[in-house]
């Protein structure tokens, strides 16, 4: 028997006291307490019901993270209308064809992001809310009788971040997420403590970080939206036991070395990196930082969920850069032409929580979802000896030079080994001989100087002369994508622009 009834009312009000929120979207920062942040839920769905918002209706976001934002994806979810959270660092055009392809009728948006949303489709406006999170005029006080998802309905819409083309709607099954959300408000979850979220909200390590803070009675820190110091700052001054994050947020962290000498990051207890490759040296770099933290290399997509590894039932401690052994409610294989093999190919997952399709999209759809329900992830794994699970890189990075398979995360692995790097990033380019060669962008350690000739020396002598990178190109910082990781298509179009 799952915990909860419906994603939108999956509050933990053991303690209605308690707080739920710390919202640092506005000054003083608010506070909200889970009974306050429950009634504030049920207004949204009485607002949404009172306007004719019936089930299966769908509504978007277009706005930094704040307490209603994530009142108004509970809200909807408890009226049983489907939310689009859309990613607002995507060009204009992008998020007016996700609203189009959403067939989104109302959206949710705030000042800074209102130009985003074509005319013709009716905006609330987010900024208008008052100090405990609701929008007068829209918010409807009172009970509510939450529905009770249906197999087969829709909760929400999550767009990848169309780094490679056109956005595609990833759709959740309401009794799968829920599902997957069962699983990690456990009596033990550490997630029942207080939680920094400064990933967006329409980024799954957000929304679900959020989600299962909240159904385990944490508290969520929640910041608008990312910047190293406000997130450095708010770890120390709100006691924050557990962060979750993309890599590179703590690796532009470990960066500031004037706040990692200033600020005491002792009550960290448990630190997760999800949602893109991680590195020996950026794990190790995190230990030394937040001594007294565990250190996790986790491991999630959109389209499979959450939930894909666990502890070993055996109790054998899960190596350094593992994501850990199949979680036992899950179903995983690795496929290598077009077999099952034991060691080493592409990761599929069948659960519960896989989406259900790409929204308008059957036929693309088809080429993803197995014909026996597996999830093909396109991320290469291995496993060992001990059915522990290590990321080796995504089967659409892997390029071909001179006739050998290259993986960018080969190449980075061994050049973060270099004393000099502080995080690195491969990717191809063109060549007439070869037909494609790797190039490196570099940011290099503070304090450090090295040269392109010393990285390119250090590659030949640590790996095969085919992988060394043809020129390394030092830069301060990487342009990131919406999801805050690497857009390494806009590294490569540098390239592209400079020959």
């Amino acid at each position: 028997m799952m915990k909860f009834n419906n994603l939108g009312a999956a509050l933990s009000l053991v303690d209605p006291e308690r707080a739920a929120i710390v919202d640092l979207s506005c000054a003083p920062p608010r506070n909200i307490s889970y009974g306050a942040f429950e009634t504030l839920a049920a207004s949204f769905a009485r607002g949404l019901r009172k306007r004719g918002f019936a089930s299966g209706s769908r509504i978007a976001v277009v706005a930094a993270n704040s307490t209603t934002y994530l009142a108004i994806v509970y809200g909807a979810l408890r009226a049983g209308v489907t939310v689009v959270p859309v990613n607002y660092k995507l060009p204009p055009a992008l998020v007016a064809f996700i609203l189009r392809d959403s067939a989104a009728n109302l959206v949710f948006t705030d000042e800074a992001r209102r130009h985003l949303v074509p005319p013709g489709i009716e905006c609330i406006d987010m900024d208008n809310a008052d100090r405990s999170g609701a929008i007068p005029g829209f918010c409807d006080f009172g009970d509510f009788d939450t529905i009770q998802p249906a197999e087969g309905d829709m909760a929400m819409f999550i767009y990848t971040s169309g780094s490679s083309g056109v956005p595609k709607g990833v759709i959740f099954s309401h009794l799968g997420h829920l599902w997957a959300l069962h699983h990690r408000t456990s009596a033990a979850s550490p997630m029942a403590q207080r939680t920094v979220v400064a990933a967006p909200l329409y980024h799954q390590n957000g929304l679900a970080s959020s989600q299962a803070a909240l159904g385990s009675g944490g508290t969520v820190i929640l910041l608008p939206t990312f910047e190293v110091e406000a997130f450095a700052r708010a770890i120390v001054d709100y006691g924050v036991e557990m962060i979750t994050a993309v890599p590179t947020m703590i690796a532009m962290l470990l960066r500031r070395t004037d706040l990692v000498r200033e600020l005491d990051f002792s009550k960290v207890r448990l630190v997760r990196v999800s949602s893109a490759p991680s590195s020996p040296e950026l794990i190790a770099d995190i230990g030394r930082i937040f001594r007294n933290a565990k250190v996790v290399n986790g491991f999630g997509t959109t389209e499979g969920g959450p939930i894909f590894f666990g502890p070993h039932p055996d109790g054998i401690e899960t190596p350094q850069m593992s994501v850990g052994y199949a979680h036992p409610d899950v179903t995983l294989r690795l496929m290598r032409d077009g077999r099952e093999v034991e060691d080493e190919g592409v990761l599929e997952i069948k659960s519960r929580a896989i989406m259900m399709g790409y929204l308008n999209k059957p036929e693309l759809s088809s080429t993803v979802i197995t014909s026996d329900g597996f999830y093909v992830t396109g991320d290469i794994f291995r496993r060992d000896e001990n059915g522990f699970f290590f990321f080796v890189s995504r089967a659409d990075d892997m390029f071909i030079c001179g006739g050998e398979n290259v993986f960018p995360s080969d190449v980075e692995a061994m050049l973060m080994r270099h004393p000099a790097v502080a995080e690195v990033c491969v990717v191809p380019i063109a060549d007439d001989i070869k037909g494609q060669k790797p190039v490196a962008f570099v940011v290099k350690r503070q304090g450090v100087d090295v040269s392109e000739e010393e990285i390119k020396s250090f590659a030949l002598r640590n790996g095969p002369a085919y992988q060394h990178p043809r020129r390394v190109y030092f830069v301060s910082e990487f342009p990131l994508a919406g999801t805050n990781k690497v857009d390494r298509r806009a590294l490569a179009e540098r390239i592209a622009f400079a020959t």
